[in-house]
Parts: C-alpha cells; sequence; structure tokens
C-alpha cells in the first residue's frame, strides 16, 4: 500500500468530518475560549452618547482661542451628565467617559488650561474644533455584525459581546473524544509494572492536546489484545456518542496489532492507513457511522506528533473553525547540517534559539520515536520534506513551534 502524504491524508481526515458540532446557548461568563456557532450583532450603539476621551473642559470650538476667559457652570463625570447646556463664554468640567452637554463640540484639556477647578479658565492652548470628542457609535452601531461563526471568544471578543449587550452566546459544543490506548504491555501511572510491560502514557498526552483545541475527553482505559475486549470498549465509545474515537496502539501490522481489525468487524470505514511522515507512519483513519476514528500509532511521540498534526486541525474543524486545515508552520534557519530525505516527510525534535536572523533550530542527535524525554524539551518540530535535498547550517526551514 502506497503512503499517503501528510498533506492528503491531514485533508482527508477533515473532509471526513460530517458536519460541526451543534450549537448550545451559554451565559457570557461560561463562553471564555469557546468557538462561536453563529453571528453576534450589536444590540446596542457604542458609546451611546457624545462624549469626552480626556480630563478637561467641555467648549464650543468656534470660540477657542489663546487667553480667551470661560465661566465653569457646571461639571460632566461618567454615569452624571450635566444637565444643561454650553452657551456663549461658558464651559462644563469634564471626565474621560463622561457626556458631552448639549452646546458644546470641543474638549479643552485640563493640561492646556489655566485655573483648572476655579469658577474661570483661560485658555493657553486652543484646541481644534471637535479635539478629543469621541461621537456617538464610534465604535459600532446597533444591528453591526461584529463576531462571526467560528470565532475563538478570546478576551477580546468576550469583551466585545458583553459591550453589545448580550448576556448569553451560541456556541458550539465541544467535540466528544474518545479515547482508548491498547495493549497487554500497558499498565497505568502508578500500578505496579511487570517486567515485560510499561506505564500507558499516550492517553494524558493526546487528552491535554484534544482538551487544549477545544474538546472533551472520555477516557475509555486500556483494553487488552483481546477481540472482546476491544469490542466492548469500542461500543462503550459509540454508546457515549462520540464524535471521535482515538485509538493508541495496535493499528500495525503485528500479530498483536489488533484495533484495525476489530474496528473493522464493528462496521468501520477505513478511510487511510500508513502514512509517508516520520515519526507516525502507521497512523489510520475510518468512520464508524457518523463517529471518525483516528488510529494513531503506539510509540509515543508517534501519538503525540500525529495529535498535532492531524488532531488538532480535526477538533477545529468539528468547532466550525473554517481555516483548520491552514498551515501553522513557520520560517527558521537551521542549527545544523542534514542529511537528504528519502519519501517520508521528518518531524525532528528541535530546540530554539532565537537570534537577529531569526528562529534557530536545532534537531536533536537522536530522534527515536519512544523517546518522551526528547520531546519534552523540544521546542519545535523542524520539518523534512519528502525527497528533500541535504540541507547545511544556515540553510532556511520551517519549523512546527511546540509552545
Amino acid at each position: 500500500m502506497a503512503l499517503t502524504p501528510v498533506p492528503v491524508a491531514r485533508k482527508a481526515l477533515l473532509d471526513s468530518i460530517p458536519e460541526p458540532t451543534g450549537a448550545e446557548t451559554l451565559p457570557l461568563a461560561q463562553c471564555a475560549w469557546r468557538v462561536l456557532a453563529g453571528e453576534v450583532k450589536a444590540l446596542r450603539t457604542q458609546p451611546p452618547f457624545a462624549n469626552s476621551a480626556m480630563d478637561g473642559y467641555a467648549v464650543r470650538g468656534d470660540e477657542m482661542a489663546e487667553g480667551v476667559s470661560l465661566s465653569v457652570i457646571g461639571e460632566s463625570a461618567a454615569g452624571r451628565a450635566y444637565e444643561g447646556a454650553v452657551g456663549p463664554g461658558q464651559a462644563v468640567r469634564i471626565f474621560t467617559g463622561a457626556p458631552m452637554p448639549d452646546g458644546a463640540d470641543t474638549i479643552l484639556m485640563q493640561e492646556d488650561a489655566d485655573g483648572v477647578d476655579s469658577p474661570v479658565i483661560r485658555v493657553r492652548v486652543p484646541p481644534a474644533k471637535g479635539k478629543f470628542l469621541r461621537a456617538a457609535g464610534l465604535d459600532f452601531h446597533e444591528g453591526d455584525v461584529l463576531l462571526s461563526a467560528g470565532r475563538v471568544l478570546d478576551s477580546a471578543a468576550l469583551g466585545l459581546a458583553a459591550a453589545m449587550g448580550h448576556p448569553t452566546l451560541p456556541v458550539r459544543r465541544k467535540p466528544r473524544v474518545a479515547i482508548l490506548a491498547t495493549g497487554d504491555e500497558l499498565v497505568a501511572p502508578g500500578e505496579p509494572v511487570g517486567r515485560d510491560q510499561i506505564v500507558a502514557s499516550n492517553s494524558f498526552s493526546l487528552a491535554a492536546l484534544v482538551e487544549k483545541a477545544g474538546g472533551t475527553v472520555l477516557d475509555l482505559g486500556i483494553a487488552r489484545d483481546d477481540d472482546a475486549d476491544l469490542a466492548a470498549k469500542i461500543a462503550r465509545a459509540r454508546a457515549a456518542d462520540a464524535d471521535v474515537l482515538i485509538t493508541l496502539g495496535g493499528a500495525s501490522v503485528g500479530a498483536h496489532d489488533l484495533v484495525q481489525e476489530a474496528l473493522t468487524r464493528a462496521g468501520m470505514t477505513l478511510g487511510f492507513w500508513k502514512i509517508a511522515m516520520r515519526p507516525g507512519k502507521p497512523m489510520m483513519t475510518g468512520r464508524l457511522g457518523r463517529m471518525v476514528v483516528v488510529g494513531l500509532p503506539g510509540n509515543p511521540v508517534s501519538s503525540i506528533v500525529c495529535g498535532h498534526l492531524f488532531v488538532l486541525p480535526m477538533i477545529e474543524a468539528l468547532l466550525g473553525i473554517a481555516d483548520a486545515d491552514r498551515d501553522r508552520s513557520i520560517p527558521a534557519i537551521l542549527g545544523r547540517d542534514m542529511p537528504g530525505n528519502d519519501e517520508r516527510e521528518d518531524y525532528l525534535r528541535s530546540e530554539l534559539t532565537l537570534t537577529p536572523e531569526g528562529w534557530v533550530a536545532t534537531p536533536f542527535d537522536r530522534q527515536d520515536s519512544s523517546m518522551l524525554g526528547t520531546l519534552a524539551r523540544a521546542q519545535a518540530l523542524t520539518i523534512r520534506p519528502a525527497h528533500a535535498a541535504a540541507a547545511k547550517k544556515g540553510d532556511s526551514c520551517r519549523i512546527l513551534p511546540l509552545r
């Protein structure tokens, strides 16, 4: 079977997603980092009234000239507007954000006036007409569409939604992602470890990636190399109405790699299997009813690299984020010589150094896919395309930042 290139495999995975998750309406306080399910219109105009951008005096712009004296007839503060009007030769003491009184169209900064806080002030530096005045609707008007479906509700978006007058927002339901580790060799952290066993770690790594991307995790535990146990765990994922089932290990071609066979018996339609990448070659995808299936390699580094390349975009696509298949790499400079590459695209754990010329990425000497320690130290993955020629230290490259 030919190896599937990474971009082709990722597009096929995203195309297999039936549709984004459904919408739910939540209080604004619960919407941080959720994804909007629909456009949001302003329910009000902001600011609702003309107001001052500075502390100073509300004045008539046509009267402004050096040495002009003005009688202070009142005060306008935030939440306490001056109810009268400014006539010729008059001024109203005003503070930032306070409503402009009728008759005034300009702000004289207090730094540009003599006699501040006295009944009569004198213009020292005359402002231009309209200076430091915020017009009503300067930010937005009622009915303006300011947030669109697919927008991640970061701090700025949440503040804007609140200013628009929305106490609740429609957001995408978090994708439910079932994670199943497989293999007789696995034990949970804290359990006794036999001579031929290892501690299961991949589930925790993938769960962190899923939750960071906006999903919610159903941990199915560890399935033994047993058809009945695998079938029961797969059935549990379906019963939970999971949007995605991620299996860890058991998707290769060994005598004890039973996952693909178990999924096929359950009714999975295979999408693709085996990717032209290193690490992560023995990856598969498929559909089991409406549930997307992603079979990741058992090697810890392989599963996490595949998580960054495939799982993160998949979660974003389920959330309705339009550019889920975007290029997440950035330019960098190689920090060491690299040999020519074969038909598989390499993702090399690397350390980064910021220089005046940009980021320098230096791949670690050892890239074994079982070595989690180097992945934890790595700041990026240096990408070496398939069939890339040998490269020298200082050559340009692309990297995928990890944090």
